[in-house]
């Protein structure tokens, strides 16, 4: 049996404020509780477009305690908007754990389309995109070297997400598994002011970081084998 409740899955902007979706905002206008990654950032949003609506923290470290409230709150009736820092939930951000239990639970889940960084950053980067594999973030110790090792011989374009402090590191990485002609675009900073693209070889790209200190967040996109 179906309930009443039904969560949404909000897509928020990775930069600009106008990307946000005219659907999006009148779901935020008209739910009766937004969970929140960070009820900071999401309040700065919800004051720019005048929304004043309840917020409960919901993120990666308190998912496992929390789902069972959540679903709890859904099958009483309420209408509820899950919203992270930037993007889409559950595109390497909290969101997958909620939805499973929702679905077991007999409760409806709708995603909007909307926000994500990855799709920008591949389209633009003169890569193949008919085919594609995202892999979010890299394992920063254990398993890291498996991954690489089978990503080497990965014939789609691969999609990573990567922070400034470790850019470096991964690019380094890819170097020694990919070797130094692979193909590859770094994109950081999706639809904000400092939005740029470096697009060479491995090598190339890695040098530019040497010289110019990684800013912001990052979309790695690198050409398959198939592609080298």
């Amino acid at each position: 049996m179906e309930s009443a409740g039904k969560l949404y899955l909000v897509p928020t902007p990775v930069g600009n404020l106008k990307d946000i979706t005219l659907r999006a905002l009148e779901l935020l206008g008209a739910c009766d509780v937004i969970l929140a990654e960070d009820t900071r950032n999401t309040g700065i949003l919800l004051k720019h477009f005048t929304i004043d609506k309840p917020m409960q923290s919901y993120h990666a470290h308190n998912e496992h305690e929390k789902y069972a409230d959540v679903i709890r709150q859904l099958e009483a009736g309420k209408q509820m908007c899950l919203v992270t820092d930037a993007g889409t939930p559950g595109i390497s951000d909290p969101g997958f754990l909620i939805v499973r239990e929702c679905l077991k639970h007999g409760i409806k889940v709708e995603c909007l389309p909307g926000a994500t960084a990855f799709v920008p950053a591949l389209v633009k980067s003169g890569l193949p995109c008919d085919k594609f594999v995202f892999e979010g973030f890299l394992p920063v110790k254990k398993g890291r070297k498996t991954r690489l090792e089978k990503l080497r011989d990965e014939e789609r374009t691969i999609i990573l997400y990567e922070s400034p402090y470790k850019l470096l590191t991964t690019l380094k990485d890819m170097l020694e598994y990919f070797g130094p002609e692979r193909a590859v675009s770094v994109s950081r900073e999706i639809s904000k002011l400092y939005e740029e693209t470096v697009n060479g070889t491995l090598e190339e790209v890695h040098r530019h970081f040497v010289a110019k200190a990684p800013k912001g967040e990052f979309v790695i996109v690198v050409a398959g084998k198939e592609h080298a």
